[in-house]
């Protein structure tokens, strides 16, 4: 049993990741904005509390004495690049103030390069009408990339995009960026507490499509 920390957790790949969390026993922080609209969450080794993805000392004092974090975390309401840098930089800080090791964070296909070694969001007829939360994304994972520290980050993303009413397989595979991929939100969580019970992959981001 481990103790793992998830920012992000009342969207749905946060809620997914709490609940494959809980079902292989361990113990969990469900982080959100406010508790008291998330109240669905708390259950038997769940803890939900109140915190910012992009507050440095928050991150570090919920974050201490866990020994692992997933962040599933997006803020619509700002600019995606400031967001995303910014809870990377946050991240990288506070978890290693709290001495946690391991962070795995919810990518975007968009950013992710195809087997040809294009990024998605460049390939042509790609839709362009969110380039700036591609951009954000992006931007977010060369700031973990350039951060000069000894915390072992991954960045995990569906290859293409969610099934949205898909439910748990039990499987998935890692595959480069296809717009035409899928997986639940439930086998996306499978592969995250994956790399947080038994990393595989690190300092790169990883797309993953039903198996």
């Amino acid at each position: 049993m481990s103790e793992i920390v998830i920012f992000g957790a009342g969207g749905r790949a946060g809620r997914a990741a709490v609940a494959e969390a809980r079902g292989r026993g361990h113990r969990v922080t469900a982080v959100v904005r406010d508790p008291a609209e998330h109240g669905d969450l708390a259950a038997e080794g769940v803890r939900v509390v109140a915190g910012d993805v992009t507050d440095t000392s928050a991150i570090a004092r919920i974050a201490a004495g866990h020994d692992g974090a997933i962040s599933a975390a997006c803020d619509m309401g700002v600019d995606p690049h400031d967001f995303f840098t910014g809870s990377a930089r946050a991240l990288v800080d506070g978890l290693g103030q709290a001495g946690v090791g391991r962070l795995v964070v919810v990518g975007l296909a968009s950013a992710l390069e195809t087997s040809s070694g294009v990024k998605l969001m460049d390939t042509p007829g790609y839709p362009q009408e969110y380039r700036s939360f591609y951009l954000g994304h992006a931007a977010g994972t060369d700031t973990l990339r350039a951060a000069e520290t000894t915390l072992d980050w991954l960045v995990v993303s569906p290859a293409g995009d969610f099934d949205h009413g898909g439910t748990r397989t039990g499987r998935y595979r890692t595959a480069p960026a296809d717009a035409a991929s899928r997986i639940s939100y439930a086998d996306l969580a499978i592969a995250l507490l994956d790399e947080i019970d038994t990393p595989r992959h690190s300092r790169t981001h990883l797309g993953v499509e039903e198996g």
